[in-house]
């Protein structure tokens, strides 16, 4: 029993990556219960694991007294049968558990055991995996993509999440062993589970996909400071650089293109549009209406412009459906209001 049970212990740190430490703390907290039930609530006793010698031993620890009152905690005085200066009333003595009784109480937590403390080792690993990982993009498998929902299961390395319908690009399909790039962004309980949240729609993951690929962000030099989505369709997000030398725009497109194309590869062709961030709202407001060319920006409070364009500018600038008008009042938090210079 000994050896089988150190030897599976060793087993999940390998195959899982449960730590043997973890384990043996759980087979103790699991034998002291074991025993405690055993007795009514009313046996003390220690559980000493030797992982090198793979032995287990437990020993029953009983208060010496002068009239046992107790029997399951306590030993009379006279009963004490090694007498030492050490043993008098009020010490504690112990002594080992009979192997029949051992190997009753053992097999008796031995399976449910092992599976419920490698359930919470699992989900331990599974949580902090996830606090690793939030805000975060990461790769994923596709598991299985229910054809009446749509929802799709994912692997994810330590853990599954499902990928809602609400939260996949509109137009994508999803295929059993895809490999693609997910949001993690949230975690919530439902009937004490804990869920993961993972998006392909959510914002994070266009911030978190150039934070994957350019070294500049990574560091600190270049900082993404907003991002307007529109999903499968068109993004905007607006730079800085903390060195004067650093092109902010440059270093996000990348030579000919090929750490932007990256990006949109991951989200199948979505359109970026990098523009640089300014302080000055009327400037900021200026770029976000990129490519339209703007002749002015009047400002009408914090946060309300008007903002003047060439009449050939102007469905350029409002962009088709609005969207580029509404990516841009997203972008800068300001309300936009078009008009033609003429």
């Amino acid at each position: 029993m000994n050896k089988a049970l150190f030897e599976a212990v060793e087993m999940l740190e390998k195959e899982k990556g449960i730590s043997k430490e973890y384990m043996y703390g759980k087979i103790i907290k699991a034998l002291e219960k074991a025993f405690e039930h055993e007795n009514n609530g009313g046996s003390n006793v220690r559980v000493v694991l030797n992982p090198e010698k793979h032995d287990l031993k437990v020993y029953r620890q009983m208060t010496v007294v002068e009239e046992v009152t107790d029997p399951r905690t306590q030993i009379a005085l006279v009963d004490v049968k090694r007498k030492t200066k050490r043993n008098i009333v009020g010490s504690v003595i112990e002594e080992a558990v009979k192997p029949d009784e051992f190997k009753r109480l053992s097999a008796r937590i031995g399976r449910q055991f092992i599976v419920q403390a490698i359930r919470e080792a699992e989900r331990e690993l599974r949580d902090r995996e996830y606090q690793e990982k939030k805000g975060e993009a990461v790769s994923a498998t596709v598991d299985f993509v229910d054809p009446n929902t749509g929802n799709v299961r994912l692997n994810l390395g330590n853990f599954t999440s499902a990928l809602a319908k609400d939260e996949q690009i509109e137009g994508e399909t999803y295929t059993i062993g895809q490999h693609i790039k997910v949001y993690i962004h949230e975690e919530h309980l439902d009937n004490g589970n804990t869920f993961y949240k993972v998006s392909r729609r959510h914002p994070g993951l266009i911030k978190a996909l150039f934070e994957l690929n350019i070294p500049e962000i990574q560091d600190g030099t270049v900082i993404i400071m907003n991002v307007a989505r529109e999903a499968g369709s068109r993004t905007k997000i607006s730079v800085m650089s903390r060195d004067p030398d650093v092109d902010p725009i440059g270093t996000c497109v990348g030579t000919q293109n090929q750490r932007k194309s990256v990006v949109t590869g991951e989200l199948n062709g979505e359109k970026i549009d990098i523009i640089k961030y300014s302080e000055s709202p009327e400037e900021y407001v200026k770029a976000a209406l990129q490519p339209a060319t703007v002749d002015s920006v009047v400002m009408e409070g914090e946060r309300a412009c008007k903002v003047y364009v060439a009449a050939d500018q102007l469905s350029l600038a409002i962009g088709k459906g609005g969207q580029n008008a509404r990516l841009a009042a997203n972008l800068t938090g300001i309300k936009i209001d078009i008009k033609t210079t003429e």
